[in-house]
């Protein structure tokens, strides 16, 4: 059974409304493409992340396979925590921008009654405002699938400035703390996709610029 939070109040864009005269558009013919140009981070080392384009150009998948928090007797000292900074860059049709209206971050954990994890994220143009964040808290017991969604109204959206290139940067942390959990069992939350297909998707909202 997954487990699903959705919020759409819980993740506002700081950067306000879109440009006077502009509205959604069905989206462009022409594809997007998306390249990972870094990845930062302990739960995501070299290779273990990856992104691919929807054919219909509404979405992008993101897939981690190395993204694993855990707390335990054989865990080391930083295994509580895992983070990733990925730097993407994305090359829209010339005419067109775009905005992220909803992600939907997904994972598995294993609790124990006492233990809790926290899933942390939030995204931003480089050189522009992040989002708002976005935290959610898991408690144990949890032996289960998980999905948190977090999704903004058109007015909202945090819109790449017509005519400009530059980065997507997309920030992600797992944590898991012990609590009051029996310190010789391990808990740990995961947003690896490398076993079952639980990847991050980030569905994009289009608009035309002005000519």
């Amino acid at each position: 059974m997954l487990n699903t939070i959705a919020a759409g109040a819980m993740m506002l864009s700081t950067l306000g409304a879109p440009v006077t005269g502009m509205h959604t558009v069905a989206p462009p013919d022409d594809d997007m493409t998306i390249s990972v140009v870094s990845a930062n981070g302990n739960g995501c080392p070299a290779g273990s992340a990856s992104v691919e384009v929807s054919p219909d150009n509404k979405a992008f998948t993101v897939s981690y396979s190395k993204f694993v928090a855990q707390v335990g007797p054989e865990s080391g000292p930083t295994d509580f925590r895992k983070q990733c900074q990925l730097m993407l860059n994305v090359r829209i049709p010339t005419g067109y921008t775009y905005g992220i209206a909803r992600a939907d971050y997904r994972g598995y954990a294993r609790l124990e009654q006492g233990a809790y994890a926290n899933e942390t994220a939030f995204y931003y143009f480089q050189g522009m405002s992040q989002t708002g964040v976005s935290k959610y808290q898991f408690n144990g017991f949890m032996d289960d699938t998980w999905q948190v969604t977090d999704e903004v109204g058109v007015e909202a959206v945090t819109w790449l400035p017509c005519g400009s290139s530059r980065y997507l940067n997309i920030k992600t942390e797992l944590k898991v703390n012990r609590g009051s959990s029996n310190k010789n069992t391990t808990s740990f939350i995961t947003m690896d996709s490398s076993d079952l297909n639980l990847d991050t998707i980030f569905r994009v909202a289009w608009m035309e610029c002005p000519h």
